[in-house]
């Protein structure tokens, strides 16, 4: 399955220059949109929707820094894993760090992934549970570590697949393209197995075994139907009443591709932001967009709630500069959120692709 190095990627630092012609068309779409404030609080949603949202929730402590926040898990337990993508020339730098269930420091290990750390989540298998970590830019690699930071195994391109170019896998550097590995995420399979997004790179869904083994791969660059322009999450959708399947978040294209648990293209979903990931709880389906809001879909992909939007003024012509600029930041509102997961009790934890940092919890109140 030769890639089409043709089509180029949408790059994670122009993608506001071209935002603002589909600000419109995100501020149109059916939402549930509410901000108030409550003895201080600021409360987001409404109905069976609503949540207290508290921005900053965990805090380091003062010998680290946040670098740019990627990703969030919640282990059994109730602790949260964040991992960010850190800096390579901060070498001894930990780029994963857990906080107990108040948001309090616990650990933090992980300096192997500074400078690309991307996707985390966390699988019980047995009686243990186990963080699988992703890399990009000049890593290329992913891993599968126990929950105190030890690796159980380490791997990098899998070239069987026939996309990738010659040393992808023995000499990682930082070179972009069709034929190159960069992944994001990752989804599991009740076999044990699990998918892995090549999301910046050759933009192919891989399959591997309960053993890590490659398997085989789906998707590839393209416009049509089951093609991909950067699906950089991707989830197993279960909810009750529901066929098993794969949701893809096909990032660039503003979109939602659903999949048969065999690869096989089902439907498109559209009216999305820079879909960045998607998660489940109960009859819920999570979407974080890059583009300044949070969406919440029922068990019939409905559109049910739509939280801390301020799409118009992030996309918009004056907008480009709030990211890095914290003083422009809103109670209640996101900038970009780049992961999201539920807690066991419904709430909900936001990452948001902002250089200083950012991790939000929405303290479900329904």
């Amino acid at each position: 399955m030769k890639s089409n190095r043709s089509t180029a990627p949408v790059s994670r630092r122009k993608f506001l220059t071209t935002a603002t012609a589909g600000a419109a068309a995100l501020v149109a779409a059916p939402a549930v949109i509410t901000a108030s404030k409550t003895d201080a609080k600021t409360i987001l949603g409404d109905g069976d929707y609503k949540y207290e949202v508290t921005h900053e929730w965990p805090q380091l402590p003062a010998e680290f820094s946040w670098q740019t926040t990627h990703n969030v898990a919640v282990d059994k337990a109730g602790n949260v894993y964040v991992i960010h993508e850190g800096r390579k020339e901060l070498a001894d730098h930990p780029s994963i760090f857990v906080f107990d269930s108040t948001g309090k420091y616990i650990r933090s290990f992980g300096k192997q992934f500074q400078g690309g750390g991307h996707g985390i989540e966390i699988r019980q298998e047995g009686g243990q549970e186990f963080l699988y970590v992703c890399a990009y830019q000049h890593l290329k690699t992913f891993a599968k570590l126990d929950l105190k930071g030890e690796t159980v195994w380490q791997q990098f391109a899998p070239m069987e697949s026939g996309v990738y170019a010659p040393n992808e896998d023995t000499k990682p550097n930082g070179a972009w393209g069709r034929d190159r590995f960069m992944p994001t995420n990752f989804a599991f399979l009740d076999d044990g197995g699990f998918l892995l997004a090549d999301g910046y790179g050759a933009f192919y869904i891989h399959r591997y075994d309960k053993n890590g083994k490659w398997v085989s791969c789906f998707g590839g660059p393209g416009e049509g139907a089951g093609k991909f322009n950067t699906p950089h999450g991707l989830w197993i959708d279960g909810r009750p009443g529901r066929e098993p399947s794969i949701v893809v978040c096909d990032r660039a294209h503003d979109t939602l591709q659903y999949f048969t648990m065999d690869g096989e293209y089902i439907e498109t979903l559209k009216g999305y932001g820079l879909p960045a990931n998607a998660e489940t709880w109960k009859d819920l389906l999570v979407i974080p967009e890059l583009k300044a809001r949070l969406t919440l879909l029922n068990a019939k992909n409905e559109v049910v709630a739509r939280l801390g939007d301020d799409v118009a003024r992030v996309t918009g012509k004056d907008g480009g500069g709030i990211r890095g600029d914290r003083n422009q930041w809103l109670p209640g509102k996101f900038v970009h959120p780049h992961d999201a997961c539920f807690g066991h009790d419904g709430s909900i934890f936001v990452a948001e692709w902002v250089g200083t940092g950012r991790v939000s919890k929405l303290t479900r109140l329904a």
